[in-house]
């Protein structure tokens, strides 16, 4: 049986979160590639060795640690956002290093961990799980760009001395993944665990509407062909429309507005901005994109702009293993009885790369007042802890499922 210790759990977990410590708080800025990025992986995989694994590296930089023979694999990554949490990946990562140390010590079932690089998107999404999964090759991935012009090639150049191959998905038999929820439901809910039952779908896009530039001071309002009053026309267009497609769960969010030429004392003639939604269901996502790409065309038409819309970036939602689904419950069952859930994943993971290759699963734990992505970022470590036994309990379970 599977003794995980949950004092050196989180002895490793707070170690961790020194690798790019920042801000108030908890906060970590440790972005893929960073000093900070590359040393705290460079840290999981003497752990990893120390832990009785064979640390290996592959050619984007993921950090993995092998089980002999066939293994599941558990993990998540260890890059931050630019301002991130201590507990965003980490955790996962280093709850696989604790129950492949753990099932070491007991003698299995075997128990292989990774740390995948650049789950954020600093070049990409999930670039490093999406290229191993195979989802993207990396002739392509090398690339991308992030916002300051850096290839993702020569990034990963900065980790070649570390590179080897790139690991054979057949070793595994699923992959599990441990995440704070990021949201707030099981905070407010007072619940220890959530069993993930799918991560929902993704729709992005960038939409840029031209009108008249022109003085702000002479141009009279019945004259204007402003950009800006287009996008926002758009935004009231589409929230009324999408009123009787979504459900509760469904969101959509324009997170990046660009106004040219940004002057006080001009009407803008240009705005591009982002459209990105996400639901679990392919077929409300294609409706809302229909939605968008109407009232786009219907905003432009009416008051005589031009409109034009980049290629979109879709990503299909992903249902989690039956049997893993099955093996958390129970475990959150004997282990925090009546304080669990199952629940839909909002957020994109890695494992949503790896359900290419394999069967997977994931377990949240809550988020403090539902915040993530920022220094403010925390879990009570009673919840941590809860949540590493859970894992613990499943993955012995999991072992005679799949041995069935």
């Amino acid at each position: 049986m599977i003794h995980v210790r949950p004092e050196r759990f989180l002895q490793d977990l707070h170690t961790l979160r020194q690798f790019g410590a920042a801000g108030v708080g908890k906060g970590v800025v440790r972005p893929a590639y960073s000093h900070p990025d590359i040393a705290a992986r460079e840290w999981l995989a003497q752990r990893y060795e120390e832990a009785g694994l064979e640390a290996h590296f592959d050619p984007v930089g993921s950090v993995w640690g092998l089980a002999k023979g066939p293994s599941l694999l558990v993990g998540s990554h260890s890059d931050s956002q630019p301002e991130g949490g201590w507990l965003d990946g980490a955790l996962g990562v280093i709850c696989g290093l604790e129950l492949a140390r753990a099932a070491q010590e007991a003698g299995g079932p075997p128990v292989s961990v990774v740390s995948f690089q650049d789950e954020e998107g600093r070049f990409g999404v999930t670039t490093g799980s999406r290229v191993w999964s195979g989802a993207t090759d990396l002739k392509s991935a090398d690339r991308l760009t992030d916002t300051h012009g850096l290839t993702f090639a020569d990034a990963r150049a900065r980790m070649k001395h570390l590179a080897g191959g790139f690991v054979d998905y057949k070793r595994f038999t699923g992959f599990l993944e441990a995440h704070i929820e990021q949201g707030p439901w099981l905070h407010e809910a007072g619940e220890a665990v959530g069993v993930v039952t799918d991560i929902v779908g993704i729709r992005d896009m960038r939409i840029c509407f031209e009108g008249e530039q022109n003085h702000a001071g002479t141009t009279p309002m019945h004259r204007r062909k402003d950009a800006l009053q287009a996008m926002a026309r758009f935004q009231t267009l589409i929230a009324d429309r999408f009123r009787n497609v979504v459900t509760p769960q469904t969101v959509w969010t324009t997170g990046h507005v660009d106004v040219h030429p940004g002057s006080h004392s001009i009407v803008p003639g240009r705005c591009t901005f982002s459209m990105q939604w996400r639901d679990g269901e392919r077929e409300r996502l294609d409706r809302m994109e229909a939605i968008v790409r109407d009232a786009a065309g219907e905003v432009a038409a009416d008051g005589g702009f031009s409109v034009s819309i980049s290629d979109m970036v879709g990503l299909d939602p992903v249902p989690m293993d039956a049997r893993m689904q099955a093996a958390l419950g129970e475990a959150a069952e004997d282990i925090a009885p009546g304080r669990w859930r199952r629940m839909q994943s909002g957020a994109l993971h890695d494992a949503a790369s790896v359900a290419r290759l394999m069967p997977v699963a994931m377990l949240f734990v809550p988020s403090i007042n539902g915040i993530s992505h920022a220094f403010a970022e925390d879990t009570k470590e009673s919840d941590l802890v809860t949540g590493l036994r859970v894992m613990g309990s499943a993955v012995e379970r999991m072992a005679v499922a799949f041995a069935a």
